[in-house]
């Protein structure tokens, strides 16, 4: 696809949005990545922002140039954003309670400790990314599950084979113990977020290596 045709797909999906404030951000194409530029209010604006850019077909990587700028330019102190990001992860029943920890400086957010499962280590990610203030987030929770792994291989490559959309059969899945790594080939990135999101699913799993490509 042509770089025109695909920045208009970008900035239609990007309008598109109703979380995001598109007369703010600039978008350029030049084979297949796209560059996001501007300014937006929220770090989970700016999340949003590269999540519909990946949705497009075509689209084969995202370089994100967006800065945050609180409303007025006034941010809120660090102490204040980290303890309103311990109080949400506390209300929020998919996290584990007193799991993780927090640093803030300058408006950027870094998330520590243990968890079970990756999508505990997502959802603290994304609850935070929606706090007023909050310019950037480090994810640094690692994953040390209590399960042992058993048969993570069939259980990620069944996993792709209820999941039409996927051709499971152009994904080669690689087990080392707790590790996986992924390898192939798919026609857009929503389909490599797909895949991935099955090989965290599989329990006892504490690393995914993705190096599925988008076909050109």
């Amino acid at each position: 696809m042509e770089n025109t045709a695909l920045q208009s797909r970008v900035e239609a999906e990007l309008q598109w949005e109703p979380s995001i404030d598109a007369s703010e951000i600039g978008v350029a194409v030049a084979n297949g990545v796209v560059t996001l530029s501007g300014a937006v209010r929220t770090y989970a604006e700016k999340t949003a922002a590269e999540r519909s850019a990946l949705r497009i077909k075509g689209v084969r990587g995202v370089a994100q140039e967006i800065e945050v700028r609180p409303f007025g330019d006034i941010g809120v102190k660090d102490d204040e954003i980290a303890k309103r990001a311990l109080r949400v992860m506390q209300w929020n029943t998919a996290i584990p309670r007193d799991a993780i920890q927090v640093k803030v400086e300058d408006g950027r957010v870094t998330l520590s400790g243990e968890v079970d499962w990756n999508f505990e280590r997502e959802t603290a990610e994304r609850v935070v990314q929606g706090l007023y203030g909050v310019r950037a987030v480090a994810n640094q929770i690692k994953v040390k599950p209590k399960v042992q792994a058993d048969n993570v291989h069939r259980r990620i490559e069944d996993a792709l084979e209820r999941q039409s959309r996927v051709d499971a059969g152009k994904i080669r899945v690689f087990v080392d113990g707790h590790k996986v790594r992924l390898e192939g080939k798919v026609a857009a990135w929503s389909d490599r977020s797909t895949i991935e999101h099955a090989a965290w699913s599989a329990p006892g799993v504490t690393m995914v290596e993705d190096r599925v490509t988008i076909a050109g």
